[in-house]
């Protein structure tokens, strides 16, 4: 369950690896002395050298790169991670203001010869062009550009930092059985899903208790994110606060539009599922303690390493065989930390090694069927990045994080299946779709009040209010009864739920949640698809994670026959997740 991070680099030595950065640095000074101020008058051949250039540069500096985050990530406490940590922070400071200039150049000569963005010579590259055209109106000076990436570093950045280091080094005291335990973090949250309700409400209770004391430090680090990125919309001119995210994760405006009115028109089908799941907890009304829980007739089944690591790759081996051995492969390379510490970071998430053709995750296991489906979700992304690094070079693997998500929720669509499959009672087969559904209306629509949140509150600051603890909280809530209404009865206390969400506090990563929703209904509409043609689905699945961000996220929907500026589609994911409602109501 601890992962091995050695194969990242070819020496795990602090001194070594600091050398390396110094290395790092120097080339990528080297590289600027030798090409700043020339782009502007290359030929395709030259521009195409160019790329591979920086291509190869990337690869080679990668994993020590991806070392120091890493180590860190698992344990804050370590005082070599926190050195390290800190290096390549201030390395690639250094190495991003070197390389500032870059899609500057670029984007100057493609204004100048757009036609260089078609040329069969770059055609590898097409993609990557376009987009960079995208952002041209928006590029600043290249001063300017260095000045906000030093400005970052030890402003907005920090915010995050700051919020991830403070969840992970906390302990919680919470009496289980009668004996008071001092958990961290990721393991109380673990009992967010006992059987047992009253351990679920004090678990609840006492997270979010202790988070809103530090309300102030919240709300000035939300604030301060919030309203730096308000001024770099006015700096860049980006016509709305979302402008930013549309370009990062390569979408339009109106798909995402489309896809949040099919939300709002969908709410009270997540409202009957809330309404079902009362009905089998035996409870008039579901509390915020219930929504992630699992059923009273539930198995009480927990899960060893061992035996969840089995069920995910035979999800993913019955689906395609090569799918499983990477799954597999992921576990015996020991790229996979799941051990529970302190100083480790909160969540679950899963880092791309490229020139490795694998990738790296982390999670925290308190063997439950959640974080069972956790890995199948984290092994999707792995499963992607090793698809996409045997298929595309480092500038193609940029992935927005709608299409980011694709394999990770197909994945655990494929969990499902099979666990429903081995199901042999009713109240298994309700306990896989009450998991299911508590996950889709988790991505879906919780995650949906998110983006009503973050968008109310560039509103607010744009109105000239001030956004302290309390009126934070206040939109939060507001945002939160859009999707709920009266369906659902909270903990006071919870409206401190926005403090510990990392997505709010990403500097230059604003609107990070609507990709989840994206990906729900965009891989909930590929899953109908995938029961219609069965076995011939599955290249179709794989070219999506192959390609990457070779091709924009339409263009990969528009050759399965979808239009992703249309509600019709979006409705299709949302009409596979009433089927599992019905099915579950079919089981009562």
């Amino acid at each position: 369950m601890i992962w091995d991070l050695s194969q990242l680099v070819r020496s795990t030595e602090p001194t070594a690896l600091k050398k390396e950065m110094i290395s790092g640095v120097a080339e990528a000074q080297e590289i600027r002395k030798l090409y700043h101020g020339k782009i502007i008058d290359f030929d395709a051949k030259s521009v195409l050298g160019f790329l591979e250039l920086r291509d190869a540069y990337l690869l080679k500096y990668e994993g020590v790169v991806e070392y120091c985050y890493l180590l860190y990530s698992a344990d804050s406490t370590s005082e070599v991670a926190k050195e390290l940590h800190e290096a390549i922070r201030e390395a690639q400071m250094k190495i991003e203001q070197e390389f500032a200039f870059i899609d500057i150049e670029l984007g100057k000569l493609l204004s100048k010869n757009p036609s260089l963005v078609q040329n069969p010579v770059l055609g590898e590259y097409r993609h990557l062009l376009e987009k960079i055209l995208r952002r041209v109106p928006h590029m600043l000076a290249e001063n300017e550009e260095q000045l906000i990436i030093a400005k970052d570093k030890n402003g907005v950045n920090s915010w995050q930092l700051l919020q991830s280091d403070w969840l992970s080094t906390r302990t919680f005291e919470i009496e289980i059985e009668g004996v008071k335990k001092q958990l961290p973090y990721g393991k109380i949250i673990g009992y967010y899903q006992s059987p047992n309700r009253e351990l679920r409400r004090q678990a609840n209770q006492i997270v979010y208790e202790n988070l809103g004391k530090d309300e102030i430090l919240w709300a000035s680090a939300i604030r301060a994110v919030c309203g730096d990125h308000l001024q770099m919309c006015k700096l860049r001119k980006y016509p709305h606060a979302m402008t930013q995210s549309l370009i990062a994760n390569d979408v339009n405006k109106n798909s995402i539009d489309s896809l949040m009115r099919t939300i709002e028109r969908n709410v009270n089908l997540y409202r009957r599922y809330l309404g079902l799941k009362a009905k089998l907890m035996n409870l008039p009304k579901l509390a915020n303690f219930d929504l992630a829980a699992p059923l009273p007739k539930a198995p009480e089944t927990k899960y060893s390493w061992q035996v969840s690591r089995k069920e995910v790759v035979d999800a993913y081996a019955e689906f395609d065989e090569e799918m499983g051995i990477w799954a597999e492969e992921m576990f015996t390379r020991r790229h996979i930390d799941g051990k529970i510490r302190k100083g480790k970071e909160s969540g679950a998430w899963c880092a791309s090694w490229i020139s490795g053709k694998s990738a790296y995750i982390l999670q925290s296991f308190n063997e439950r069927l959640g974080d069972v489906y956790t890995q199948a979700h984290e092994l999707g992304h792995a499963i992607h990045a090793y698809l996409g690094s045997r298929n595309q070079k480092p500038s193609n693997l940029e992935i927005g994080s709608c299409i980011a998500e694709t394999g990770s929720v197909f994945g655990e669509i494929l969990l499902t299946e099979r666990l429903l499959r081995k199901a042999r009672t009713r109240e298994e087969k309700q306990a896989i779709l009450a998991n299911v559904l508590d996950e889709f209306g988790m991505a879906a629509f919780q995650v949906s009040a998110r983006v009503f949140f973050e968008q109310s509150m560039y509103d607010s600051i744009q109105q000239g209010k001030f956004l302290d603890g309390e009126t934070v909280a206040k939109l939060w809530t507001e945002a939160r009864d859009k999707i709920y209404g009266g369906s659902v009865d909270w903990l006071d206390v919870m409206k401190w739920e926005w403090t510990m969400k990392p997505h709010y506090y990403m500097a230059n990563r604003r609107f990070y949640n609507y990709p989840y929703v994206y990906a729900q209904l965009f891989v909930f509409a590929l899953y109908k698809l995938y029961k219609e043609q069965g076995k011939a689905f599955i290249p179709k699945l794989r070219r999506i994670l192959a390609a990457g961000s070779s091709k924009a996220p339409h263009d990969l929907a528009a050759e399965l026959g979808f239009d992703i500026n249309k509600e019709g589609f979006w409705q299709k994911g949302m009409d596979q997740a009433k089927e599992f409602i019905d099915m579950l109501e079919a089981t009562m």
